[in-house]
């Protein structure tokens, strides 16, 4: 399906998302100082960046209050002390990732599908990433790499989608997402590709009319699942890109994370879900209980609240509207539905 005739995406397309990657923010200090604060106002840790650099993207910077340490946004994305400290439990490989790599780039955990890595870089470091401390740099998807990734999947006639990962899929340029497409296109019993990103969620400029041609000629049946978290995260800039996104015939769903002191709490979990359908027609997805990976033990939930939350959703928002609560455990067939 060709784009040539649709609405231009206005301001999206007037300031390049590959410029708004180029100028992110990339320390604490500056960060803080963008928004007024300072290293009094609430710890930071050098010694965390150093470990998982800071990712900041304007578009994303600008929808945080200005003078709150505490804002929910930010957050998400300053490094701090709670990161340095080892705690029991949490580990570089919680999801036991590495033991389902079975070749470059590659990640086989469930039936039917398969995960493909195509790069390890993102546009935002978010500090409760599970795939932190992944060996990246054992599963580079070169030329080589990549050819094999594909033989892996055109060898097992049991998959039907590939769902590509990272890192964040679109860090490629279109072009490159493109050739990609067309080489999984070829594999007669794929279906689908899913793409997960939160690169849209924090530059809005990322959906393109490139992307969506590239997402249009290919055969196989293409679905978005963006990685939105809090209700303060969708602005009109975004809500613009996911409408286009979606009015291009690409379903749009949202997976979020469950974050301490961040989106625990009912009123901001449904409002949340409300927003993303009524302003942009974005249907839920997971509600996903944080991993243990280590370095992230002060944004986990326990079980029980999660499970009050979920019942408190269900109460106030229609069926539709009612994300899976859910958690990976390694080794089990599928994400286990709390």
């Amino acid at each position: 399906m060709s784009t040539t005739d649709a609405p231009q995406l206005l301001a999206q397309e007037r300031s390049s998302w590959q410029q708004q990657l180029r100028d992110a923010i990339r320390d604490g200090a500056t960060l803080l100082a963008s928004l007024g604060l300072s290293a009094e106002d609430g710890a930071w840790s050098q010694q965390a960046a150093r470990q998982f650099p800071v990712r900041v993207p304007l578009p994303f910077l600008r929808r945080m209050r200005y003078g709150d340490i505490n804002d929910p946004l930010l957050k998400q994305v300053l490094a701090v002390p709670e990161e340095d400290q080892a705690v029991p439990g949490w580990s570089n490989d919680p999801l036991a990732e590495v033991a389902a790599n079975p070749v470059p780039g590659l990640i086989h955990k469930y039936q039917g599908r398969v995960l493909l890595l195509p790069t390890s870089a993102c546009a935002v470091n978010c500090r409760y990433c599970f795939r932190r401390h992944f060996p990246y740099g054992d599963n580079q998807l070169n030329n080589e790499a990549l050819s094999k990734a594909i033989d892996y999947i055109a060898a097992d006639s049991s998959l039907e989608e590939v769902i590509l990962s990272g890192g964040d899929p679109l860090i490629l340029q279109d072009s490159a997402l493109h050739k990609l497409l067309e080489r999984l296109s070829t594999i007669p019993h794929l279906q689908r590709v899913r793409i997960h990103s939160r690169l849209p969620v924090v530059i809005p400029a990322r959906i393109t009319n490139d992307l969506l041609d590239a997402l249009g000629e290919s055969h196989l049946r293409s679905v978005m699942v963006i990685h939105c978290n809090h209700p303060n995260e969708l602005d009109d800039e975004l809500a613009d890109a996911l409408n286009h996104l979606r009015q291009s015939g690409v379903p749009v769903l949202n997976q979020s994370v469950l974050l301490k002191d961040i989106n625990d709490d009912t009123d901001v979990l449904v409002s949340l879900q409300q927003r993303l359908f009524d302003k942009a027609g974005v249907l839920p997805y997971y509600l996903h209980l944080p991993d243990k990976v280590a370095g992230t033990w002060h944004f986990d939930v326990d079980e029980e609240h999660a499970s009050t939350l979920m019942k408190a959703m269900r109460m106030r928002l229609p069926g539709f509207l009612v994300p899976r609560l859910a958690r990976e455990v390694p080794g089990e067939g599928a994400k286990r539905v709390i």
